[in-house]
């Protein structure tokens, strides 16, 4: 007994959670083990997932993008409206990604270079990529998937081997991040960068090549979200800027284990707290929860995550003088 509550962190403990959970919502909720309903729910979940492990690498570096979001909606937006004013799919498409990129080059620059906060210098850009993106780029707030789109719906609509397509991106995506921070140069120095900002400097971690490389990998696996919640509802709404969305990518991040002070957690652990908030979602929903209700316990949720992270691992002086999170 004492053995196993000494390996308990807090990756373990949401999972179990999570297992608790869903053992009584499918003993008090008719209808959850329902094979419809679990499927809507790994489908629901999807794109949060996929947010969480864009997040998490620039959490991991000790950073923070509070304009994810704003960005994931306003380039594919972006796409969608060239494509509907005659443009080709897949030139729309790859300008919607280099603009992605352009705002993720743009935060790297502003947190590497500048050195402004990444709270302050992400929660600017974001309000910037909304303001701009609707001024000059789309036409208005809801901007749907032409015909022309063809089989690309599929990454939204389709199954492959009676699994949902956005599960399949949300695993592929999972994968490639995991690989990357695990096995290649650019992981390892975000880690370093994370745990030590100052020590990874001195031991020749070119730092801000590192935060730039952060923030456009971020941008970019924005994209790919958006865009696979474009094709599973046919249309992309700009309004989602304006939601509470990017806290629930932040709460996934931070309940599953990747500690706010930088250098610890992975992709495990994002994967862990999605699985947790959207099976607490799911049966919100069934219990016909009152939106605001459910934005209310998810505030909560997230106050105790952060709260948590600070008592397990506290910020250093350095934290504090460069104003991350």
């Amino acid at each position: 007994m004492r053995s196993f509550l000494h390996n308990l962190n807090q990756e373990r403990i949401v999972f179990l959670l999570f297992l608790a959970i869903f053992v009584a919502f499918s003993v008090i909720l008719p209808g959850f083990l329902n094979a419809n309903n679990l499927v809507l729910l790994l489908q629901g979940i999807s794109v949060l997932g996929i947010l969480g492990v864009g997040l998490c690498v620039v959490v991991i570096g000790r950073g923070i993008d509070l304009s994810m979001v704003a960005t994931m909606a306003l380039s594919v937006a972006w796409a969608l409206q060239l494509n509907i004013d005659g443009m080709n799919l897949y030139l729309a498409l790859a300008i919607g990604l280099g603009g992605a990129v352009l705002v993720g080059l743009a935060n790297g620059a502003l947190i590497a270079y500048a050195e402004i906060p990444p709270l302050f210098a992400t929660l600017a850009s974001g309000a910037c990529v909304y303001g701009f993106g609707r001024l000059a780029l789309i036409h208005s707030d809801l901007v749907y998937v032409t015909p022309a789109v063809g089989d690309l719906t599929l990454l939204g609509q389709g199954r492959f081997l009676s699994i949902p397509m956005p599960v399949i991106v949300f695993a592929v995506i999972a994968v490639i991040v995991g690989l990357v921070l695990r096995y290649t140069k650019f992981g390892r120095f975000t880690y370093a960068v994370g745990d030590n900002y100052a020590t990874a400097r001195v031991s020749g971690v070119p730092v801000r090549h590192v935060i730039l490389g952060q923030y456009v990998l971020t941008s970019t696996v924005a994209f790919v979200a958006g865009i696979t919640q474009a094709m599973a509802v046919s249309s992309m709404n700009t309004r989602i800027s304006d939601t509470l969305l990017i806290y629930e990518v932040i709460l996934v991040v931070v309940l599953g284990g990747v500690g706010l002070s930088g250098g610890r957690g992975g992709v495990r652990n994002v994967i862990v707290g999605t699985l947790l908030i959207g099976t607490f979602l799911n049966g919100m929903t069934i219990l016909d929860v009152q939106y605001t209700t459910q934005n209310a316990i998810k505030a909560l949720i997230l106050l105790i995550a952060i709260i948590a992270d600070t008592l397990v691992n506290p910020r250093d002086e350095q934290t504090a003088q460069h104003g991350d999170i």
